[in-house]
């Protein structure tokens, strides 16, 4: 009979295959065994006891969260943070002594744990091998058949866990898994994700989970940093002696290019002896003869495969430099200046969201996320703000040329925010040192992450006292740090600013009118800008948030009647919120006082009780609401257009005259043809003027034009400013088509 003809199980199939290439003499391997897929869950209250057999009767998968599972268990997701209760009680939602009594957090369901099964069939041996779980919360702890081989505080972070005291080889294993049911089972000074806008706090293996087999010497980590100015990849590797004899190795390094799988350029270190339990750093430098750099216009990636004499690991890198510049004031992405236009998604508060359910781990929706879209709506940067992603998002930012600024979620506010309500929340620093290290081990071969995000809204001296002097030597091809409102890191550190210019009207009158734009000079409040000196980008802005059906948010509820009246319709304040937020990205886009601008939020939760919302109309098919698409996509044009102008009316029969202002984000000149219209919203014009434009590259110029208002009084109206670039170069040569960009305001005729 032949081999295969009959039916093997993929357990059974992966321990022969792992079995012929151990067996075969083949040079060095490393076998990776996915335990992704189907897990079985039951729940306690008790941490110690591993339940029943009987008891697992639930079904979840795996990437992803405990309210997935089937039959579904009841209050899931249902805790208050400390953060939480804060705003509940300045809100007037519960009473002061709620702080005290519920400091750890309001637990609302009766269970502290989820047990995760799984059962896998090992390769005939391997001498080492251990278990990785990229991202479980809050907090895991292991059982391999029934022996516990480790505990794991991290929920952002991989855990690891030697398997190879506990495994039965070439037999069938069972795994546990025991995570927290909610962020109160951890030290309440560790990081489970802090966040004051947060209501459903849900558990969950979120990210892949495997089974690492290799010989000794073992590859523990790999680092690879660019060096694009000498053309050089600086690799290092962490490498240990796992046996019980002396072993020597050469590491060698095969760089290839991605996609065509070319050798472009190989290393081989001298020779090295490990002792028995003996951990090595090997660093070295691989020139790579006329290196492609990676860029959102071109993602180009390599992989360098490191072997020892047991092992072998391959990952993906990017030539790229990206880094802020206090001379400039900008961001430089491979020495040149770049202007950042972007957005961010929550994606732990999309964990709330009904619509979310399997979204996060659909590799499709996810590529439709973070390449499809972003591309349509102009955006070439995001922040991951306020809790991590699966490892395969930034799998797919490397390829369609994402950059990251990736935040650990830490948002514990300024200290004089709930004074009154007693909050406070500090954390541990060895512990938070020892996350923030494998934090950065995870992620820094992602040539999209191109800036570490220490925290959110957050003042606490221990970030620049202890935590990121504590952990950033380690990153090689140092990347920058953004501190939020504490002061900078490093000379050239970028700082926050987050310009909510209508936040006076969630709690009372609304202090802040759109035509005091037209007298600003686009630039920051200095006094609550942690640093004079540093460039500044704006990674949020707005606070005009309304829920996916046009209601207010909770933020929103006391605006929107002060921008519209009380009686307006969902429709009306999405269309007011896509033209207001339209124009604010244009006003700031403008004057050239940031390195980039990036809007909150393109992905979040919408829900009633939500703080915040995107503006997706249809999440699965990630479809943005009519307005929002159409005012936002020419929002963040790289071609930038802006009229200085938001006055409500006017006045019939007399000639005015607008400032334009046009952006240049292209590293070429473009020049073509301004024109400046009135029109009715049938679009019927009613008054015109043009004039051609020229703009350096990545420059910025002002334009002056007059209309002649009509005599005769009209509502309604829109005043469009299109910039239309020529499509043919100054040599004559066709240059790549570049869109028209259009500005509008919305106004009416009166007679005076």
């Amino acid at each position: 009979m032949p081999l295969f003809s009959q039916k093997i199980s993929p357990s059974h199939l992966f321990a022969l295959i792992a079995w012929l290439c151990f067996a075969s003499g083949l040079p060095a391997q490393r076998l990776t065994q996915s335990l992704d897929g189907e897990w079985q869950i039951a729940d306690s209250v008790s941490g110690t006891d591993i339940p029943a057999p009987a008891s697992f009767g639930h079904v979840v998968p795996v990437p992803g969260l405990a309210h997935l599972a089937r039959p579904a268990f009841p209050q899931v997701d249902c805790f208050v943070s400390r953060e939480n209760l804060a705003n509940l009680v300045r809100d007037n939602l519960l009473p002061a002594s709620a702080m005290k009594r519920y400091w750890d957090g309001k637990v609302d369901q009766d269970r502290n744990y989820f047990w995760y099964k799984k059962t896998f069939r090992a390769p005939p041996r391997a001498s080492v091998s251990w278990l990785k779980i990229n991202k479980a919360q809050f907090g895991t702890a292991v059982w391999l058949n029934g022996k516990k081989i480790g505990e794991y505080a991290g929920c952002f972070t991989a855990g690891l866990f030697p398997t190879q005291d506990a495994i039965r080889w070439n037999e069938e294993n069972t795994l546990i898994v025991r995570i927290g049911a909610h962020p109160a089972v951890l030290p309440e000074n560790f990081p489970t994700g802090s966040d004051f806008e947060k209501t459903k706090w849900t558990p969950g293996i979120y990210d892949s989970v495997s089974i690492i087999y290799c010989e000794n010497p073992a590859i523990q980590t790999l680092q690879v940093a660019p060096r694009i100015e000498t053309s050089e990849a600086v690799i290092q590797a962490k490498i240990k002696n796992h046996g019980a004899a002396p072993i020597t190795t050469q590491v060698t390094h095969t760089i290839k290019t991605w996609k065509a799988g070319e050798v472009v350029a190989t290393g081989t270190m001298p020779a090295l002896t490990l002792q028995p339990g003996e951990e090595m750093m090997v660093t070295g430098t691989v020139k790579i003869p006329n290196a492609r750099l990676w860029s959102p216009e071109n993602p180009f990636l390599y992989t360098v495969e490191t072997r020892t004499a047991g092992d072998a690991v391959t990952t993906r890198f990017g030539m790229r430099d990206f880094r802020y510049s206090a001379q400039k004031q900008r961001a430089l992405l491979n020495g040149n200046v770049y202007y950042l236009r972007g957005t961010n998604i929550t994606l732990h508060r999309f964990f709330e969201d009904p619509a979310s359910e399997n979204l996060p781990w659909d590799e499709a929706w996810v590529r439709r996320l973070l390449g499809d879209v972003p591309k349509k709506m102009n955006w070439n940067y995001m922040r991951f703000c306020i809790g991590p992603v699966p490892e395969k998002w930034f799998d797919i930012c490397d390829e369609v040329g994402l950059m990251i600024q990736y935040e650990f979620p830490v948002w514990t506010g300024m200290p004089d925010w709930y004074k009154k309500q007693g909050y406070l929340r500090r954390y541990d620093s060895d512990e938070m040192i020892r996350q923030y290290k494998d934090w950065m081990r995870d992620n820094w071969n992602h040539p999209s992450v191109v800036i570490w995000d220490a925290n959110n809204e957050t003042l606490d001296s221990s970030f620049n006292d202890k935590i990121i002097p504590a952990v950033r030597p380690l990153d090689l091809s140092n990347r920058q740090w953004e501190n939020s409102f504490n002061p900078p890191n490093g000379p050239d550190d970028p700082v926050e600013y987050h310009p909510y210019l209508m936040q006076s009207g969630s709690k009372g009158k609304l202090t802040f009118k759109m035509s005091d734009l037209e007298t600003m000079d686009g630039g920051p409040d200095m006094k609550v800008l942690p640093s004079k000196t540093n460039p500044a980008i704006i990674n949020e802005y707005g606070w005009l948030w309304v829920n996916r059906d046009g209601t207010p948010t909770l933020l929103t509820k006391n605006l929107y009647p002060q921008l519209l009246g009380p009686n307006a319709t969902g429709r009306q304040r999405l269309d007011m919120y896509a033209y207001l937020l339209a124009a604010k990205t244009e006003y700031w886009r403008a004057h050239r006082r940031f390195a980039g601008i990036v809007h909150f939020v393109y992905l979040t939760c919408s829900f009633p009780e939500g703080y915040t919302s995107d503006n997706l109309t249809d999440v699965k098919n990630l479809k943005f609401d009519p307005a929002f698409e159409d005012y936002m996509t020419e929002a963040f044009r790289p071609l930038g257009a802006y009229i200085n102008f938001f006055q409500p009316t006017l006045a019939a029969g007399a000639p005015r005259e607008f400032l334009i202002k046009l952006i240049n984000d292209y590293p070429r000149p473009v020049s073509g043809a301004l024109a400046l219209t009135l029109e009715t919203r049938e679009g019927k014009v009613l008054a015109r003027q043009t004039r051609p434009f020229t703009l350096d590259a990545l420059g910025a110029g002002d334009f002056t034009l007059t209309l002649d208002i009509p005599a005769t009084p009209a509502k309604n109206l829109i005043l469009r400013a299109t910039a239309a670039p020529a499509q043919e170069g100054r040599a004559g040569q066709a240059q790549q088509a570049i869109p028209p960009t259009i500005s509008r305001r919305w106004v009416d005729i009166t007679k005076q």
